[in-house]
């Protein structure tokens, strides 16, 4: 094991990895909770999605640490998954089966241009800025929806939107949620949006807004209302009515956020423990499978795309090295399927500070954004203010593929333009036209 896993060349040993293992999986555990709570507005089952969510975490992060040999976990990703449900099911209709097929089909096409060497080429046309926008612009949607959750704003006909009321005692939670977790991140806990999420719960039931479980631990409940159903399209509707332009945009905007989002996270991890030499990336090839591999089993299973989590840096700093402390975090999703019962706690009010600081996490790369550069500042800030605006990362993302040629040229830097970010533009377009 210790041989395999290369404890010696990487000067790690067992307890390091365990305790990386464990401190990753505790930074990371809130989608266990968030997951279900807003792929259950979708329609989904919320127990069944709660068992997909941890099977896909576990798998996906198991295979990252056997095959890849990385200590990078993976799970449902935050924003894919608001996108799946918001962007997605309740705003173009889409059924969430036709959706969870559409997450199957974008997983299979990773696999594929993965083991043919097109993904890394792509990865390489984007610009870095539109990537930082992008990251950046699902973090303000998920903070979004997490304050529009929470109550602390709300419609109206006015001014589209404004504060909330602040005397409605689920609203109050959710600020001292926030206040919390603040606080716990602040001081460097890691796990501390887990541990703000258990406070915010304690809290809630403390001043009976929420309803305390009989038992913490409980069976694990079926998977049967979400597995396999990504096929149901299939038995219900012709190819045509299943595989509309709407459809091939969500696959496409499926492709795109986990492509770069899964790109960015295994740089940034595997920079911070050291393994980045030449600005490469050892072992990529076998990183980005597992990713994808990950995603079609979620998908199987009943859950939004998985993706790499940034969360893995927690663990990082705690001393892992290796792929065993994936393995130890993949062991424990497994274990955290007897918690199903703690679900009933996880209302709107506790789930909304972790969207919120997850939210402001994801804004960071907009430092890495060089804003006095007009032609890049436009197409980046379109990205990031649509997404939020228009309540849709794909939006976001579109307006920023087909300003960023349009400025590139207009300064006289069309040469800079990778020829791959030419030809997406007639194709977003279509998408406006469409839409």
């Amino acid at each position: 094991m210790q041989k395999y896993f290369q404890f010696n060349e990487l000067g790690t040993n067992y307890k390091r990895e365990a305790m990386g293992g464990l401190t990753t999986f505790l930074a990371m555990a809130y989608i266990l909770f968030v997951n279900p709570y807003y792929l259950g507005q979708s329609g989904m089952d919320p127990d069944a999605v709660f068992v997909a969510t941890a099977l896909a975490a576990a798998i996906g992060t198991i295979i990252m640490g056997v095959y890849a040999k990385y200590p990078i976990a993976l799970a449902p990703g935050m924003g894919l998954n608001a996108f799946f449900t918001f962007s997605v099911v309740l705003g173009l209709g889409i059924p969430w089966q036709t959706a969870l097929l559409g997450v199957f089909i974008s997983g299979v096409i990773f696999i594929i241009i993965t083991v043919v060497g097109i993904r890394e080429i792509i990865i390489n046309a984007i610009p870095a800025e539109l990537k930082y926008a992008a990251a950046a612009g699902i973090g303000l949607f998920i903070a979004f929806i997490g304050l529009q959750g929470a109550g602390i704003v709300e419609a109206t006909p006015a001014t589209a939107v404004t504060l909330g009321d602040f005397t409605q005692g689920t609203t109050l939670l959710a600020i001292f949620g926030v206040f919390v977790t603040v606080i716990l991140m602040a001081k460097g806990l890691r796990g501390g949006i887990f541990y703000g999420m258990i406070i915010t719960a304690i809290a809630g039931i403390v001043v009976g807004l929420i309803e305390l479980p009989g038992s913490p631990i409980g069976a694990i409940p079926s998977l049967e209302p979400t597995f396999g159903k990504f096929l149901l399209p299939f038995f219900e509707q012709s190819l045509s009515e299943i595989f509309t332009l709407n459809l091939i945009i969500v696959i496409l905007t499926f492709l795109f956020v986990d492509f770069f989002d899964t790109a960015g996270t295994l740089y940034a991890v595997a920079n911070q423990a050291g393994f980045v030499k030449d600005n490469k990336l050892p072992r990529a090839q076998k990183a980005l499978i597992s990713d994808s591999s990950a995603t079609v089993i979620g998908a199987v299973l009943g859950t939004s795309t998985t993706t790499a989590y940034i969360e893995s840096s927690s663990g990082i700093a705690a001393g892992a090295r290796s792929g065993f402390a994936s393995v130890v975090t993949g062991l424990l999703f497994l274990v955290a399927l007897l918690f199903s019962p703690l679900l009933t706690v996880v209302t709107e009010a506790v789930t909304a500070p972790a969207l919120i600081i997850v939210g402001i996490l994801m804004a960071g790369t907009l430092g890495n954004i060089e804003w006095k550069r007009f032609e890049i500042a436009v197409p980046a800030f379109l990205t990031v203010i649509a997404m939020p605006l228009t309540y849709s990362i794909a939006t976001g993302i579109a307006l920023g593929f087909i300003f960023y040629p349009i400025t590139m040229v207009c300064t006289g830097r069309a040469k800079e333009v990778h020829p791959i970010m030419y030809g997406l533009v007639p194709v977003f377009v279509l998408y406006f036209i469409f839409h």
